[in-house]
């Protein structure tokens, strides 16, 4: 897909809840199960599996019914979370672009027979498919988010951490930070207090995940090469509540 085509739809795309219950055709099917299989991870050592699932296999609590779903399993190891997150949002972002709708969806969870079929640990679904509600924001305005002075310190590429900015994230809680310079950006997330964190422990490091891959993006859009670093040894000039997750090196 062009880059350029995913660049825009960074700054339109919405979360999607209500969906037509219609099965999509079995060609975009064919290509959504193709798309997924050039995805690029953020750690290349681990193992994730993507499934697209019927909403049959699905336990949705009290969220609604979509025709499809995304499942991620993964790897337990360090960095996997932040990885699915940069995973999926590839997806999401691709949905998006092509038409359709989708939504990170940390609630439902899978039946027992189908958590059986795979080694890995299930991490999270992405309802997809045809939107019932308008797919596309009109104007950057209906993005309800922190401000760029609250998630970064950097000076000189707000045009790139913009995108960052308007990421997706559960309850949108915008944990990321992003500090360093123009050139070596480094993402933290803030660790959830203790009572929070008891239920949405593992939601933080999936956020950054998501905000990395738009960074990505966004770099690639204005000319640069992008470059995925992982050094805890980078002085830590900010609270000790955040996590470090990777650093994004950009060059011409």
């Amino acid at each position: 897909m062009e880059e350029d085509k995913l660049y825009k739809t960074i700054f339109k795309r919405r979360s999607i809840r209500n969906f037509d219950l219609a099965p999509l055709d079995k060609n975009t099917l064919i290509e959504i199960a193709e798309h997924i299989k050039t995805l690029i991870p953020l750690h290349k050592d681990i193992k994730t599996e993507f499934w697209i699932l019927p909403p049959e296999v699905v336990k949705r609590r009290t969220m609604k019914k979509a025709p499809h779903y995304l499942a991620a399993f993964s790897q337990v190891k360090e960095g996997y979370l932040s990885n699915v997150g940069f995973l999926m949002q590839q997806m999401d972002l691709f949905f998006s672009a092509q038409g359709l709708g989708s939504c990170w969806q940390g609630i439902p969870r899978l039946k027992k027979e189908v958590l059986e079929n795979s080694d890995l640990e299930f991490i999270i679904l992405m309802p997809f498919g045809k939107a019932q509600e308008p797919l596309h924001r009109t104007d950057i305005s209906q993005f309800k988010r922190k401000q760029l002075t609250e998630i970064t310190d950097i000076s000189g590429a707000n045009e790139i951490l913009e995108a960052a900015r308007v990421a997706p994230s559960a309850t949108n809680a915008q944990p990321w930070f992003f500090t360093g310079d123009k050139n070596l950006i480094h993402a933290y997330y803030k660790e959830p207090g203790r009572v929070k964190g008891l239920f949405t422990k593992k939601y933080p490091p999936i956020d950054v995940g998501i905000s990395l891959y738009h960074l990505k993006v966004a770099a690639e859009h204005f000319g640069k090469k992008t470059e995925v670093l992982f050094d805890k040894n980078i002085p830590k000039d900010i609270k000790e509540e955040y996590t470090y997750v990777a650093s994004l090196k950009l060059s011409n």
